[in-house]
């Protein structure tokens, strides 16, 4: 008991600094006013502004129930525990409890972790297969069903943009938005190239492979930040959608490729009911990818100026998953590793996403 008591006030002072960090008091301020706002004639006359006010309140009413949650099970855990004494049934009940509590407020103290101007907003998550046929585009395939899931268990909203299959299996490269709170600081920490390494499923005589996927990830920025495309660096294509890219992926010549000659960023689309549209949305993508190119190259060269090393860009490799000769899957930038292949490809990705992200404040505070 002494031990479940310690706990009990170390995770207290936590959820008070939390609070603290947040702010709770001007968090409902702002709530209050963003309600007040909602409630005026003619809100909803500009939709794309009254969609973002709605989101913002959505998710400061979100964190403060989440904060008055957790203050709540705290004190029911205490009270427990006073009734427990050398009840084992309730003890164990209480230190289960208390796992659940520590883990939901740690996964708001990566929020700490977060400067970037963009890092609370959503994201756009593009996968693309490298070589080695269609070994890396299932590879693809399973990363894009790895990241769905991990939307899922953090309660993400995850949309399909685009789509293409693979001629054998696997796909050759998708793109969704993903929404939630701090998606776009979270996934950050999954650009780069992704290195499978197993038995291959589609080699006849049962060899070893390796295979490549990148992740690309951009802040969802909105029109009011400035991004300038010249249309004469643009090539359009227009192509037939196909795949179980979701249910409303159109089965005509609509779906739009647009190649930034320049960079040679290639943006799909191929989700929406037009032509236009489509084209519209990867336009939207193209904008967010060379938005996040040139921070990157900015950070770059700020870092180069302070003599310090720069991070190399999202074309680096940053984690392997071994399912042969052995089963595990290791973080090369912060050495963190598991054997549970399995969980991880079935989204469990936050002791990755969580080491890298301290590593990365640590190192900025040096």
């Amino acid at each position: 008991m002494p031990e479940l008591r310690e706990k009990i006030s170390d995770l207290s002072q936590r959820l008070d600094e939390l609070e603290a960090f947040f702010d709770v008091e001007r968090l409902r301020e702002r709530a209050a006013r963003l309600s007040e706002e909602m409630s005026r004639p003619g809100f909803w006359d500009d939709p794309e502004r009254a969609k973002g006010i709605a989101a913002e309140f959505s998710r400061t009413e979100d964190r403060l129930k989440l904060m008055e949650e957790l203050r709540s099970r705290l004190e029911d855990s205490s009270e427990l525990l006073e009734l427990a004494e050398d009840d084992r049934e309730l003890l164990s009940e209480v230190e289960r409890e208390l796992e659940g509590i520590e883990e939901r407020i740690e996964e708001q103290e990566v929020a700490r972790l977060f400067t970037g101007e963009y890092d609370e907003g959503d994201a756009i998550l593009t996968i693309n297969s490298g070589a080695g046929g269609v070994d890396s585009q299932d590879w693809a395939e399973m990363l894009a069903r790895m990241y769905r899931r991990w939307a899922e268990r953090r309660g993400f909203e995850l949309e399909v943009i685009e789509w293409t299959e693979g001629e054998e299996a696997g796909i050759k490269s998708a793109t969704f938005s993903v929404s939630g709170p701090y998606a776009f600081g979270l996934l950050s920490a999954e650009r780069g190239v992704h290195r499978l390494v197993r038995i291959s499923p589609f080699d006849a005589s049962s060899r070893r492979h390796t295979s490549f996927a990148s992740v690309a990830v951009a802040p969802a920025i909105d029109d009011a930040v400035e991004v300038e495309i010249d249309e004469k660096d643009l090539k359009i294509d227009t192509y037939r959608a196909s795949g179980a890219g979701g249910q409303h992926v159109n089965k005509t010549d609509s779906a739009v490729r647009i190649t930034h000659l320049p960079t040679g960023i290639v943006v799909q689309c191929q989700n929406e009911r037009s032509q236009h549209q489509n084209r519209e949305t990867a336009l939207k993508v193209l904008r967010a990818r060379l938005f996040e190119l040139e921070r990157e190259k900015r950070e770059q060269e700020i870092a180069a100026q302070s003599g310090e090393k720069a991070e190399i860009g999202w074309g680096s490799q940053i984690r392997s998953y071994v399912l042969h000769p052995y089963r595990m899957v290791k973080d090369l930038r912060t050495g963190v590793e598991t054997g549970d292949v399995d969980r991880v490809l079935d989204g469990d990705l936050d002791r990755f996403i969580y080491a890298y992200l301290k590593g990365r404040a640590q190192a900025a505070r040096q």
